[in-house]
Formats: C-alpha cells, structure tokens, sequence
C-alpha cells in the first residue's frame, strides 16, 4: 500500500494542440503506453457525493487499485495497493468481492461497504510522461464511450510554483485555458448522454 498527496493541474486539449505539442517535444507513438481504468462507485453513487474516485488501473499486466480522496488544503489524497490478475477479472466478471486491504479500510472509514461497489465502466488511455520543470508533464488521449478526448497534466509537489509553470506554458504554446473533469466524471457524462 503506498498513500500520496497528488498536485496536478490538468487542461483539456484539441486533437491539433495535442500533436501539435507531441511534434514540439519529440513525443512518438513509442513513448506512449497503454492504461486502462475501470471505475467503480456504489448504486447511489456514494463516492461521488464524497469527491472521491475509485478505480482498478492496468498498465502492462501490474494492477493497482486506487481511491482517491479530496486533501485538506491542496490536492488529493491516493491510497493505492497492488492487486493479482486473476482477483481483478474476478472482480470484472462479478465472481468476487471487491477487496484491496488498505483501500477497502479507507473505504469503510468513509461508511462505504466495499460489498455495495459496482463497476461504472472502462476508459482507455494512451499516455506519454516528460520530466518539465521539476514536475512531469503528461499527455493523454482518452477514449471511452464512442469518445476521445486530449488532456495535458502537469504533476508537482509544489502548488503555487507548479500553477506559475502551468499557466506559463499554456500561454507559450497558446492553448486556452480549458478546465479539465475528472475522467471518471468525463466518462459518466458521455455514458449518460448515450
């Protein structure tokens, strides 16, 4: 189990920023690799009235589950346990019981029965990661829902440093200031609008 405080500053993109961006600092189709997310949240969406997210991540056969939390102050807690291939399809298939140790205690301090979870849905993320400015910049293509959609993050451990280096770098590249969701919440708008 590893638990984290997560600082990013997110801006969603066009398809013509994105490989505008990718051409700028060298990115190729090999520097990206896959990740799917499969999200999770209660019949009555429990987690999501807490600003909360849950999902089980698969990146090259390692399998991580991970709640994230709002923090006090800045930024989101992440709570994160490594989980076998096989529990995961178990858990996909609807034959097992969500359970991930450190997860599922954080999700009972919520009031939230790890029994009640039911899978929302799935996204595809193709991902490329570049050490900038004492942070990691990431760019994502994301698809879900007969979507796609392009997202620029920018990763620091420092908040008010980390806003001046974002904001900096939009107004270099001339992209717009575009507010970026949560893909869990991207994903669920594009699900309820089919």
């Amino acid at each position: 189990m590893t638990q984290q405080l997560e600082i990013e500053f997110k801006n969603m993109l066009t398809q013509a920023e994105f490989t505008h961006l990718c051409i700028c600092f060298k990115i190729t189709d090999q520097h990206f690799h896959a990740q799917t997310n499969h999200y999770f949240d209660t019949q009555n969406f429990d987690l999501k009235k807490l600003q909360s997210g849950l999902r089980i991540r698969e990146v090259q056969n390692r399998f991580e589950c991970t709640l994230k939390e709002p923090a006090t102050g800045i930024g989101l807690i992440e709570t994160t346990d490594i989980l076998s291939k096989s529990h995961v399809q178990s858990i996909l298939d609807g034959h097992s019981v969500f359970h991930a140790n450190e997860v599922s205690k954080r999700l009972q301090s919520l009031k939230i029965d790890p029994n009640d979870l039911r899978i929302l849905g799935t996204l595809l993320t193709e991902r490329a990661e570049i050490e900038y400015e004492g942070g990691l910049l990431v760019f994502d293509h994301s698809h879900y829902a007969d979507t796609d959609d392009y997202e620029l993050e920018y990763e620091v451990s420092n908040e008010k440093a980390g806003k001046a280096i974002f904001e900096s770098f939009l107004t270099q590249y001339s992209i717009p200031r575009r507010p970026a969701d949560k893909k869990v919440a991207r994903f669920m708008s594009a699900v309820n609008k089919k």
